[in-house]
């Protein structure tokens, strides 16, 4: 099962922010998130999964039922 959990940098090491048991040797992966939330939602960041999703020759068989 996957789990996401919050923490920061503090002097090189990585600190939850909410308590956990974690076992000794569990693998992590580590995301790093923008100091400021709205770079992640620029336009042209999205706009090529949006593309990907709303633009595509699959869809064009709906457009015929209409």
């Amino acid at each position: 099962m996957l789990q996401t959990l919050w923490a920061t940098i503090r002097q090189g090491k990585i600190e939850l922010l909410e308590s956990a048991e974690l076992p000794e040797g569990t693998k992590v992966l580590v995301t790093l998130l923008p100091d400021d939330e709205t770079g992640f939602w620029l336009p042209a960041a999205s706009q090529t999964s949006l593309d990907a999703v709303w633009d595509n020759t699959e869809d064009d068989v709906y457009a015929q039922l209409l």
